[in-house]
């Protein structure tokens, strides 16, 4: 493992004015999205609805480090012959892979999550450096209420992404690390709060357990929100520090980005969070963003299956204010 370049690759993709673009969604998932815009998913408006997004300039080259794709994205061309992850990497961005299973149901725990996708892993990671991937993404899923998450679950979902991570370091990949505590329920924000920081304090210890390197590590959280359902919502104040005062008591200095999920927060929300704590404090991290629908959303319904340009300038405005958010000189007015 060559930690320098770890360092070095994790730096770049969360670098300030810079984030990641989550392009990674499943068949099943994409095929949901496509729905809104009445389009049949199929291989070929897949790959051109993920190459318009990464033939937009100057957003490409300019505001995204990293995109996470699919198996089979990072597997095709364009029409012309192209990779798709040699646009990418025309761009100046960072080729990456999501690579775990899935969130399956924990046996004897009601419901809960832990995610599938350890069996096979060492191969596979070989595979994808030798297709172009630099990095990886693996996503567990927390769910929260007043009794959940167990103990069980939040260690069983922390170790296998230590278990993970260690496997990418070995195939000199840079892991991103991604515990998510849903927005859906009832629960406040202060219940968030306290989900979160017991989550990310286990998620450490199973990365020191597992000889996992900080330095080459990048680090995808949700922000301490009220759950969708709570009839109080937290502020855009209140959210930023919240989240900052979570991250500052559980996640090491060491670690060179955090680069947060949306996690179903609307496009301006998790636009305005962000820019609210890069504004507001002084953080020892990179803090930027690794968004799918908040940088996606505006563009499809622009797009609509076949207007390039429009998706791409709807791409470009949300990518520039990401960017932006990451500076702490983003602001509604220029939302337009």
């Amino acid at each position: 493992m060559n930690l320098h370049e770890l360092n070095k690759i994790a730096n770049q993709m969360t670098a300030t004015g810079t984030g990641i673009l989550a392009a990674d969604e499943s068949s099943g998932t994409i095929q949901k999205r496509f729905d809104a815009i009445n389009l049949t998913s199929t291989a070929d408006k897949r790959r051109d609805w993920r190459e318009m997004l990464f033939r937009t300039e100057p957003a490409m080259s300019n505001y995204i480090g990293g995109v996470i794709l699919f198996d089979e994205t990072l597997r095709q061309s364009s029409d012309d012959g192209t990779k798709l992850v040699e646009l990418i990497n025309a761009a100046g961005a960072v080729p990456g892979i999501k690579v775990d299973a899935g969130a399956q149901n924990m046996a004897g725990f009601g419901g809960e999550k832990v995610t599938a996708g350890l069996d096979g892993l060492r191969e596979r990671m070989a595979e994808y450096y030798e297709l172009g991937a630099r990095f990886a993404k693996w996503r567990a899923v927390i769910e929260i209420d007043q009794q959940r998450p167990s103990s069980a679950c939040v260690t069983a979902n922390n170790h296998a992404l230590a278990r993970y991570a260690a496997i990418c370091q070995e195939a000199q990949i840079v892991p991103i690390v991604e515990p998510e505590v849903l927005m859906d329920g009832d629960h406040c924000a202060n219940r968030c709060s306290e989900v979160t920081m017991a989550t990310l304090k286990s998620l450490f210890t199973e990365l020191h357990n597992q000889g996992v390197e900080l330095e080459g590590v990048i680090l995808k959280p949700n922000m301490i929100v009220s759950g969708k359902k709570c009839s109080s919502q937290a502020c855009v104040e209140e959210v930023a520090e919240k989240t900052v005062a979570v991250l500052k008591a559980s996640v090491p200095a060491a670690v060179p980005g955090i680069a947060f999920l949306s996690g179903g927060q609307s496009d301006i929300d998790a636009t305005a969070h962000l820019n609210a704590m890069n504004a507001g404090y002084d953080l020892p991290w990179n803090v930027t963003f690794s968004y799918g629908r908040a940088l996606q959303a505006a563009p499809l319904a622009a797009w609509n299956g076949n207007d390039t340009a429009a998706g791409q300038a709807a791409f470009a405005h949300r990518a520039k204010m990401n960017g932006l958010a990451t500076k702490g000189e983003w602001n509604m007015s220029l939302e337009g």
